[in-house]
């Protein structure tokens, strides 16, 4: 156990990278001077990055007409697709479904819904079946079950083991190390320039805590789908009604409380964070909603960016399709950021897209 989290720890650092010092700083390491100083050596010179670095350049500028308040400078970016893999061959927390139910010998359950939600990512994966319409609450639910009884503590480790074996689809990389070099790198731009930035995403909260560790996200700064909680002596007393005691551990229920997609995600972003985004990333419609509400903010100026997968030889991509896709999100009023024209890399040095392999 000791080695894996040491070796989290250095895949970590080596991702983040060295901060940049800045000569003003304050106890949230919010800046009220811009930072000139940049590293985008994963990107080629494009319109989106050049839009970006205008962007943060006028917000920034206290002589500006445009500036924004560090305390004002909310960053909220999806998380599939967006700076994570969702490639090989589905979103990461499909697999972890698939495997838990299929693969995983502890795991006893015959809930006949979990099973076939599981067994409709096998399909879709191995066969190309289309998933039944509404999956994304099928899932859900599904996933709610599959983790009830789990501690806390239990199901992060469970997760972490996950993300630590080969990705599909891909050599010289695990499922954890599926980001995206050139957005770790637009976050430590955003953070050097004062902007705070938060996770909101569809996945399961607690899988998105562990996938947005590396790039330095808090764990409080991370909003995706949820499930009930409960302390594990509570039983079916309200938590309203009960008083945890000091030794007990807290465990996942099988009740779902939301699924964090589409206007969800602005509730969402309204009731934890309390403000209006001023800048926005995502990858596809499920964020359309994330996007409209920051470019609804009248207070100040804002942008949203849309990365659309059109990169079919260094990532499992559809092209035709994220075409068609990045038509539409410029039509929509954002930038959109091509992984084929504006990546010079997407996963770093090393790794190599491969065919997908299955057992038989």
């Amino acid at each position: 156990m000791l080695k894996k989290n040491l070796i989290w720890m250095v895949a970590a650092l080596l991702i983040v990278g060295t901060p940049v010092m800045t000569s003003c700083s304050n106890e949230d390491n919010h800046v009220s001077t811009p930072v000139k100083v940049d590293n985008f050596a994963s990107w080629n010179s494009c319109e989106a990055l050049t839009a970006l670095k205008n962007y943060v350049e006028d917000v920034t500028n206290p002589n500006s007409p445009n500036y924004i308040s560090p305390e004002d400078r909310i960053v909220t970016s999806d998380m599939d697709g967006t700076f994570v893999a969702e490639l090989y061959p589905t979103y990461f927390e499909y697999l972890l479904l698939e495997h838990r139910v299929l693969d995983d010998p502890t795991y006893a359950d015959t809930i006949a819904s979990v099973h076939e939600a599981a067994q409709n990512i096998r399909d879709f994966v191995r066969k190309g079946t289309a998933l039944p319409s509404g999956f994304d609450m099928i899932h859900a639910y599904a996933a709610a079950k599959a983790y009830a009884g789990m501690t806390v503590a239990e199901f992060d480790k469970y997760v972490r083991d996950f993300a630590a074996l080969p990705a599909n689809g891909f050599k010289g990389m695990t499922y954890g190390e599926g980001i995206y070099k050139p957005m770790v790198e637009v976050f430590n731009y955003l953070r050097d320039n004062g902007f705070t930035i938060y996770v909101v995403s569809g996945s399961d909260r607690f899988i998105c805590r562990v996938l947005a560790e590396p790039l330095g996200i808090e764990p409080n700064r991370v909003i995706g789908m949820d499930v009930k909680l409960k302390s594990r002596q509570q039983g079916t007393v309200a938590g309203v009604n009960y008083t945890m005691g000091k030794d007990e551990d807290l465990i996942r229920t099988d009740e779902l409380i939301i699924k964090n997609l589409k206007t969800n995600k602005v509730l969402q972003i309204s009731q934890e964070i309390g403000k209006v985004p001023v800048l926005t990333f995502g990858n596809s419609g499920g964020d359309a909603a994330m996007h409209n509400y920051c470019l609804g903010n009248t207070k100040h100026r804002t942008a949203a960016f849309m990365l659309i997968a059109d990169d079919d030889a260094r990532d499992h991509a559809n092209r035709e399709k994220a075409l068609k896709l990045g038509q539409q999100w410029r039509e929509a009023g954002y930038h959109v950021i091509s992984m084929r024209d504006d990546f010079k890399t997407i996963y770093g040095q090393g790794v190599e897209v491969v065919p997908f392999t299955f057992p038989e």
